[in-house]
This record gives structure tokens, C-alpha cells and sequence, in this order.
């Protein structure tokens, strides 16, 4: 059976911040959701990047893997939408297990059926997945697409027990209302795979992407949340998940 390719947009070699200890970053090409505040919109379109095999990302990962090992570290999957490329990405990590048992991990707004990511799953140690918006009429409105299949699909990794790392992007005036502060905490509380919430501040860093594609940024003079914004936002989540324990008394 000939292995899977893929079709990648970049590597990083010494990421810090998509998992535990140091982790080799594999951006993959292609997305479904249009994020107003993404800062990587030149991974949007499926097909293009560069097209890659399983040996020739190996061959990658190897020159660094004593900085991955010795530091709990290991290999994530981002995008783009990595579960797009699920049977590549299934294909690499059982490669990385068995040649030498890195920790894997996948970076996803979880924007897909859970049959499409059975086999990736066997594989995946922790998924770091993108909670954006929970009101589907703002999500859609926010990411251009609806969220009842990423909720879905949260629910199908509580259902098998897979390790979760929620990530959520405070944007000042967009996601930051009470609403959907209070019912991210009361969603993520019905999670019991859910180790830990990362609260990602906007930054505008992308925006320059976006005027070399000709696309129109939309969020140019919203500022970066200031740290009281921070945590108002982490006690409003607190305060949703402590709504949800109480409801099940």
C-alpha cells in the first residue's frame, strides 16, 4: 500500500508554545474555517504548499531529536486544519512511534467528522484544539463556518479519553463576551479530558499577510487585550464551569 503525502506549508524546528517541552512544528496547507483573526491566511488554500512524503519529514525531525527528547518534547501538527491531511498525519505519527516514540500532538479548530480522524487519533497524545466562539450564529459569523461539528467532534474526544489542551484567542469586542466566556467554561466543564484552558491574547502580527493576498483585514484597530482583560476572561470561564458543576447537583 503506497504511504500518503502531504502538502505543507512550513517547518519549525524549535517551537515552544504547541505543547510540552521543545516540539518540531509542522504547518500544514489547507483550511476550511476563515478566522477574521487569523494570522495564517496563506494556509487557507487546500492543495498548494509543498508536497511531502513520511521519510523526507522524518528526515527532517532527526538532525534535532535529542532537544525533543531530553525535553518532553516531540512532534505537533498545525495549520491550516491538520486534520484536512488525516491519513498523512496518522501515517507520520505511527512512524514517529515506532522509530522513536516521540510525543505527538495536533493543533485543530476541530472542524471535522470523527470517522475521518479514528485512525489519526490511535496515534495523537494530545490535542490542542481551538474553541472560537460557542453562540453558532457568532461563530459563523466570526470563522465563516458553524460550530456544530467542532463541538461534535470535542465531544468525541471526551467520549474516548484523548488528552485535550483547550486553546481560545481573546479578541477585544469579539470573543470576549460574558456569553461566551461563561458557556466556554460551562462547555469545557462537561470535558473531562480537558487538562488545561490557554488563554491566547490577539495580537495583529498577521495582518500584513492578509494586505499581501489582497484580502481585507477587518480587525486592524482592535487592540491587544490588556492583562485585567486576561483575567476577567479566565474568571469568566472559572465561573462557567462552576455553573455547569453546580447544574449537575
Amino acid at each position: 500500500m503506497t504511504e500518503p503525502t502531504g502538502n505543507i506549508h512550513s517547518i519549525e524546528t524549535f517551537g515552544t508554545v504547541d505543547g510540552p517541552g521543545i516540539r518540531f512544528v509542522l504547518f500544514m496547507q489547507g483550511c476550511a474555517l476563515r478566522c477574521q483573526y487569523c494570522h495564517n491566511p496563506d494556509t487557507w488554500k487546500l492543495g498548494e504548499g509543498r508536497n511531502v512524503t513520511v521519510d523526507e519529514i522524518l528526515e527532517e525531525i532527526e538532525p534535532y531529536l535529542s532537544y525533543y527528547t531530553r525535553s518532553g518534547g516531540g512532534i505537533t501538527v498545525s495549520g491550516g486544519e491538520p486534520t484536512l491531511q488525516a491519513p498523512f498525519i496518522a501515517a507520520l505519527f505511527r512512524a514517529v512511534k515506532e522509530r522513536w516514540n516521540l510525543h505527538t500532538a495536533i493543533d485543530s479548530s476541530g472542524f471535522c467528522e470523527p470517522a475521518h480522524a479514528e485512525e489519526l487519533m490511535k496515534y495523537t497524545d494530545l490535542v490542542l484544539l481551538d474553541l472560537k466562539e460557542m453562540d453558532p450564529v457568532r461563530h459563523e459569523a466570526l470563522t465563516t463556518q458553524s460550530n456544530e461539528r467542532i463541538h461534535r467532534f470535542a465531544r468525541y474526544l471526551a467520549d474516548i479519553g484523548k488528552k485535550v489542551w483547550i486553546r481560545f484567542v481573546l479578541v477585544p469586542g469579539l470573543t470576549d463576551s460574558v456569553d461566551n466566556l461563561t458557556r466556554l467554561g460551562m462547555f469545557v466543564e462537561q470535558m473531562p479530558n480537558v487538562e488545561k484552558i490557554e488563554i491566547l491574547p490577539y495580537h495583529s502580527l498577521g495582518a500584513y499577510k492578509w494586505k499581501q493576498l489582497g484580502l481585507d483585514y477587518t480587525l486592524e484597530n482592535v487592540p491587544e487585550p490588556t492583562q485585567a482583560e486576561i483575567e476577567r476572561a479566565d474568571k469568566l470561564i472559572e465561573e462557567g464551569r462552576k455553573m455547569a458543576r453546580s447544574a449537575v447537583k
